[in-house]
């Protein structure tokens, strides 16, 4: 059991180090808005880890699998969401700012927690492949002998916490380097850049 617990966790950080829509938004928003933003960004996306992780567990996200139109549905919605995301990057370079937030949020050039973890959240529960894995990848992991959901649910939480430490270590170095981000000409390739990868994949989304 602890030799399956150690292989979980391992993979785990290895899936988290593979670039995803989940990747190119926290790392859109650490650049653009600051640690904090990034933060509540990624913490969105690790709840939604969790909820695929009990949807999983319930059976759910089967009907994802079976259902075509339920599956084109969550895939035409989670590409217009990272086009979306991709298209406001640009916007924000145009208009000479460097956040997704309105000029009337809660500080000049900075998006409010609640709207970056809405973000975060809602990139990742729109994306049918996170469904889908974490069907077929969880249940591979539950010992014998051991109660399906409670496991399930609780592998999906370790799955969220092993995430977040990957990510909680490329927000604090950009963070770090901080002085090269806030020059205008990196911040403004960089969002482009994080534009360019969130439309890209929104396209290969819709287009699969």
């Amino acid at each position: 059991m602890i030799n399956t617990l150690a292989v979980f966790l391992g993979t785990c950080l290895l899936l988290a180090m593979v670039p995803g829509p989940g990747a190119a938004v926290i790392f859109r928003q650490a650049v653009g808005d600051g640690r904090r933003s990034a933060f509540m960004t990624m913490l969105g996306n690790e709840t939604a880890l969790v909820i695929w992780g009990i949807a999983a567990a319930c059976g759910l996200t089967a009907l994802v699998t079976a259902s075509q139109l339920a599956y084109d549905t969550m895939r035409i919605v989670g590409a217009g969401v990272l086009i979306w995301l991709g298209v406001q990057a640009f916007r924000s370079v145009r208009r000479g700012e460097s956040t997704f937030a309105p000029p009337t949020g809660p500080a000049p050039g900075r998006s409010s927690g609640w709207r970056s973890y809405r973000t975060g959240l809602i990139a990742n529960l729109t994306n049918p492949k996170a469904a889908v894995f974490a069907m077929s990848f969880l249940p591979q992991f539950v010992p014998g002998g051991l109660p399906v959901l409670p496991t399930v649910v609780l592998l999906a939480v370790l799955w969220a916490v092993m995430d977040a430490l990957w990510f909680s270590g490329v927000i604090w170095f950009i963070g770090r380097a901080r002085s090269l981000f806030d020059r205008s000409v990196v911040r403004r390739r960089l969002t482009q850049f994080s534009g360019a990868v969130l439309i890209a994949l929104g396209l290969r989304l819709v287009t699969e």
